[in-house]
């Protein structure tokens, strides 16, 4: 249903609230390079430190700023499968094209349990949801054996695999036959991903080098492996120090070293400084070709 390069949206903050100006200024952005989709209120988002209001606005600006130009898939997912259910509904009325659920956190559910969660915010409401596997934030796992029963609900169109784990992916793939599409949530490894059948990748760097992803990920779907191995290469450095703090904190830096957005994050995540930063803008020079002119002097903007 989706493909290519789709980019989990920072969420701009100015003095404690949302800044609308910054993040349509960065829808713009993203679309303009070519993205494929776009995911707000998501963990690249600060989803968890979101109220219910700003988490539905932050949606409502995606849906109406971005106008059908390519598809958003709102972030609704939550520990709490009540208040799954009220975000995914609430997406729906506001127009996404699809939702984003993290596997529940924190209350470390059964297969089962993840499996019923699923179930249900997929039976309350009719709109396409992708479930989201990343144990480093959750501490479970979703099991091939659970990915392939949900594969059989009819609005569950597809899965966001951030565990890196390729002989996983492997036997999920096999539990889901053909029902089920595959995005990575590792951008470290997007090539790999690709090819073993994944369709495409909901990618943190994007918000930064989204012209570099795109172009790997429109490689691999064109079976141009050469090209897509030299991007991925290519990106290697920036998609380690990406992750080098919790995400979104250098990615975050990085959209305020460029004079996008302030360098602004809610407690308990601070902002990045000091020799981490440096490392962060290192690798941010290295994509002079894409990345606005003046990047060698790239300092913070103000917070």
């Amino acid at each position: 249903m989706f493909h290519g390069t789709m980019t989990a949206l920072v969420t701009p903050f100015s003095n404690g609230s949302i800044d609308e100006e910054a993040f349509r200024a960065h829808l713009d952005r993203q679309i303009e390079a070519g993205v494929d989709g776009l995911v707000p209120a998501g963990t690249t988002g600060e989803a968890a430190t979101l109220s219910f209001d700003e988490h539905k606005q932050v949606i409502r600006i995606a849906v109406q700023h971005v106008a059908g130009r390519v598809p958003v898939i709102a972030g609704t997912g939550s520990n709490n499968t009540a208040e799954s259910i009220e975000l995914t509904a609430a997406a729906k009325a506001l127009g996404a094209d699809a939702a984003l659920l993290i596997s529940p956190y924190y209350n470390k559910p059964t297969q089962e349990g993840i499996y019923q969660h699923y179930k249900a915010v997929a039976d309350a409401v009719h709109l396409p949801q992708v479930i989201y596997n990343v144990p480093g934030r959750t501490n479970s796992n979703i099991l091939p054996e659970t990915v392939g029963r949900l594969s059989h609900v009819s609005n569950i169109i597809a899965i966001k695999d951030a565990t890196a784990d390729m002989e996983q992916l492997v036997h999920t793939i096999e539990a889901c036959g053909s029902r089920m599409e595959f995005y990575s949530g590792d951008d470290a490894t997007v090539m790999p991903f690709m090819a073993m059948g994944g369709h495409g990748v909901i990618s943190v760097v994007a918000n930064v080098v989204p012209k570099t992803m795109e172009a790997l990920t429109t490689a691999m779907g064109e079976g141009d492996w050469n090209t897509a191995r030299k991007l991925q290469f290519t990106m290697s450095r920036l998609s380690q120090v990406m992750f080098m703090q919790s995400n979104p904190i250098p990615v975050k830096a990085a959209c305020a070293a460029l004079g996008w957005m302030k360098n602004e994050l809610r407690l308990p995540l601070l902002s990045m400084s000091g020799e981490d930063a440096s490392l962060l803008f290192d690798a941010m020079r290295e994509f002079e070709a894409e990345l606005p002119t003046g990047i060698e002097t790239m300092e913070f903007a103000d917070n």
